[in-house]
């Protein structure tokens, strides 16, 4: 991988998680197409960011969960890479996902079956019809939860989702090892972001519960997560593979 162009393509990427991802691999010099749900002004602005940290991005409009539209999506992509001066991409990292308050008493079918869509069935059929344009050595990375670990409150629909994404991480890289493209999973503790309507970054009691079972005494921020995504999507972890690792601080240890 080290002597191609180094090509990532992040779901998500206008927002949260993902936009830190996107800044941190600029800031290594790694180009990046990404995605975004609904707003345009905010994906521009990222594109903004990572041209000002001298590297280059694409923001291509996507709905995760809706694999109807995955065809037309990938043939953008192929469209689009030549843009960045390449055929082919080397990282994906299939971050975008939305929140969820449904225990497993109060739990409603129909919004069980937009997270469905959305953090399994989106994240396995776009990540196979996107891998043929992946160049062999790549690198991927799901995105999973603390929650898979330890529970908590009115998450057992979303952490549900996240247990499959965590399956689904080993099928993959055991599938995909015959083209050396390794396969992780970053599992992230509680995060100060717009996620579940920004409750860990705006509500000062929330934050202080969380920093109260955590080893390192805070809830994480973006910028916890984005550099720590690009460095295992780097060289420097090549040999990391179908692992699950989280980033929490050591929340609950």
């Amino acid at each position: 991988m080290t002597h191609l162009p180094h090509i990532a393509l992040v779901t998500g990427g206008s927002r949260g998680l993902g936009r830190a991802t996107v800044e941190a691999l600029a800031r290594r010099g790694v180009a990046s197409i990404f995605t975004y749900n609904a707003n345009k002004a905010e994906a521009e602005k990222v594109v903004g960011l990572v041209e000002q940290a001298g590297s280059k991005a694409v923001a291509l409009r996507l709905d995760t969960g809706d694999t109807a539209s995955f065809d037309a999506f990938v043939e953008t992509v192929k469209e689009t890479l030549p843009t960045l001066g390449a055929d082919k991409f080397s990282s994906l990292v299939n971050n975008a996902g939305n929140s969820s308050g449904m225990g497993f008493l109060t739990a409603e079918e129909n919004e069980f079956d937009t997270l469905y869509r959305i953090h399994v069935k989106g994240v396995f059929f776009l990540s196979q019809k996107l891998v043929p344009l992946m160049h062999d050595g790549g690198r991927i990375v799901n995105i999973s939860s603390g929650l898979t670990r330890f529970a908590m409150a009115n998450r057992a629909a979303y952490a549900t989702m996240k247990g499959a994404v965590e399956t689904m991480t080993k099928y993959m890289a055991f599938e995909l090892g015959p083209r050396q493209i390794a396969v992780n999973c970053v599992a992230p503790g509680a995060i100060a972001t717009d996620f579940s309507g920004g409750v860990v970054r705006d509500n000062q009691e929330v934050a202080k519960a969380i920093g109260a079972m955590t080893a390192l005494g805070r809830p994480g921020v973006p910028e916890d997560i984005g550099p720590m995504i690009a460095s295992l999507l780097s060289e420097d972890n090549r040999w990391v593979n179908a692992q699950r690792i989280e980033v929490s601080g050591g929340m609950r240890v």
